[in-house]
């Protein structure tokens, strides 16, 4: 069993709504696993030794705020540097949009999947309902969420639908790479 960790937080429910849908596309294949961790769990030394024990695969997701992530993931990324001295994420998947986040997952050693469903909200006659992909991120998921919305009513469902599809990408990619990824473990590459 793959098994795929999403470390999150959410100020106002919209990055926690989008990590459930990420979720929800992990979950849906046969041989992975997916678990929801906030940035606040993942602080605990416990949490921490589980992700560099028993995950092929961390998701990140943060909103954005001033342009970057927020401060409690921050305080969650700099919680993880006894993982980084280590190296005890180096090879494990890792994903989200930011670059902040991508340089993160490089200082681990990490290896990113980026998304590969092409926008599709770029042409005027296309239908919300059938967008994947409609702000056109492809480092990982990402969504428009309006401030004037609550976690309930934001990200729009169309973006939800690509994090779902891009859950479902990562656990099919987890479960190709998981082989190499013990090999490289146990060489200590």
């Amino acid at each position: 069993m793959v098994k795929i960790a999403i470390i999150y937080s959410s100020n106002n429910g919209h990055t926690a709504r989008l990590a459930k849908a990420v979720l929800e596309g992990v979950n849906r294949v046969e041989g992975a696993e997916g678990k929801l961790i906030t940035s606040e769990e993942a602080l605990e030394r416990t949490v921490l030794d589980d992700l560099s024990s028993n995950y092929s695969a961390i998701i990140f997701g943060t909103p954005t705020l001033m342009g970057s992530p927020s401060a409690k993931f921050k305080e969650f990324m700099e919680m993880t540097s006894g993982v980084f001295f280590k190296k005890l994420w180096k090879n494990k998947i890792a994903v989200n949009t930011l670059t902040d986040l991508a340089v993160f997952a490089a200082q681990h050693g990490m290896v990113w999947v980026p998304v590969t469903v092409t926008p599709t909200w770029n042409l005027s006659t296309q239908k919300e309902e059938n967008s994947l992909n409609g702000c056109g991120f492809f480092l990982g998921v990402g969504a428009q969420a309006n401030v004037d919305q609550d976690g309930n009513a934001a990200p729009a469902e169309w973006d939800l639908k690509t994090a779902i599809v891009y859950g479902e990408r990562m656990s099919e990619f987890a479960k190709i790479y998981e082989p190499a990824y013990k090999a490289l473990k146990a060489q200590d590459i």
